[in-house]
């Protein structure tokens, strides 16, 4: 009875609970905005007309984005006499495009446009990060020896349409069309190298351009087209390598003793011709003081010629001012000069009282009479 009274009291409760909820959800304003007209009458069907669009948008258009194309395939046509059944050979470029997904009526199938890359290496590490991976090239050299090339063949989709029908969807295009024909190329045209010209980068480059040519023209009827083959590595066995290196030591000690003769047969033309400028510049440098022993004898001459000269028209000038002095003092220029030192005399006398006419008159010119006056001359 008390197990009964319990689930009774349980029960109660449970009914009292949802009852609680229902006057909940009328009473707040969620539930009455969820009642109300508005939302009934414009809220609602909006709502329902957009879910209803986006559920449309998803199931009857596709997104081909901007490193894309897109192939259409229609597998049933909504529209038998207008839409063609199977593959579609117009190219869809990016944005939305109507493709009728239920059912499998119809389906979008995309591609890259961008350059792929596809790596043959011996580690995933030693790739780049977006190629595709696959061991390195094995290629057997004209003289027999094996080598391990790393290389990488850069490669870009032209044609979809081609692509689709010749090798299908997804990445078929990698496993069907350049998978099977990388190392192939890469054996024949590498491989007519031998061991040691791998060494050769014009060869190796020769040879890279050859391999592109020849998968352009297998790779073309698949809508394919290759841009560039680089090879990054290349190795040999560990015997070969050792044997490579040693033979390229010996090369590269032939070459240092050769370069090393060419640098002493150098090194002595040079000292010749440093020796011999040396030469010239000291007889250049003789030449030059001689030139100017001869210059400097040259002016001394010249000067001691123009001073003798000189030194000889002075002396005739003071010879000649002589010869006019005496030609003066001889003439009656004699009288007056010794009437100027006569003057001169009477400076140094004191006052004396002379006649100064008559017979015995004081005459300074007269020279004779004055010597008689002062009883110097008798």
């Amino acid at each position: 009875m008390a197990r009964r009274g319990s689930s009774d009291d349980d029960s109660d409760r449970v009914i009292d609970l949802e009852q609680f909820r229902n006057q909940l959800g009328r009473d707040s304003a969620v539930g009455q905005f969820l009642q109300g007209g508005l939302f009934r009458k414009i809220l609602g069907p909006f709502l329902a007309v957009m879910i209803g669009l986006k559920i449309l948008g998803f199931l009857c258009f596709t997104y081909v984005g901007p490193n894309e194309y897109g192939i259409k395939v229609v597998r049933i046509p909504i529209i038998p006499g207008l839409i063609k059944k199977g593959v579609h050979e117009k190219v869809y470029d990016s944005g939305f495009h109507l493709v009728i997904k239920p059912f499998g009526c119809e389906a979008m199938y995309l591609f890259p446009k961008d350059l792929r890359v596809f790596d043959l290496t011996g580690a995933r590490e030693e790739a780049a990060r977006e190629a595709s991976v696959t061991q390195a090239a094995r290629i057997q050299t004209s003289d027999g020896f094996f080598v391990d090339v790393d290389a990488s063949i850069l490669y870009k989709i032209i044609d979809p349409y081609r692509v689709f029908t010749k090798l299908g969807p997804g990445l078929a295009f990698e496993t069907g069309g350049i998978v099977p024909k990388a190392e192939p190329v890469l054996k024949q045209t590498f491989g007519e190298l031998a061991t040691e010209e791998f060494y050769n980068s014009p060869l190796r480059v020769a040879k890279a351009e050859l391999a592109k040519g020849m998968l352009n023209r297998e790779l073309a009827d698949y809508g394919l087209q290759v841009e560039h083959v680089l090879v990054r590595y290349f190795r040999y066995t560990k015997e070969i390598q050792k044997n490579i290196e040693e033979r390229k030591l010996k090369d590269q000690l032939v070459f240092k003793n050769q370069a090393e003769g060419r640098a002493a047969t150098e090194a002595a033309n040079l000292k010749k011709v440093t020796q011999e400028g040396q030469a010239t510049v000291d007889i250049k440098l003789q030449e030059g003081r001689a030139y100017i022993t001869a210059k400097e004898a040259e002016r001394d001459l010249y000067v001691r010629k123009k001073k003798a000269e000189a030194d000889l028209l002075v002396q005739i000038a003071e010879a000649k001012k002589t010869q006019l002095r005496n030609d003066a003092l001889q003439g009656a220029g004699s009288d007056r000069m010794v009437g100027l030192k006569m003057a001169e005399v009477y400076k140094g006398l004191d006052v004396v009282i002379l006649p100064s006419d008559g017979a015995n008159g004081v005459n300074p010119l007269n020279l004779d009479q004055t010597l008689k006056l002062l009883e110097v001359k008798k």
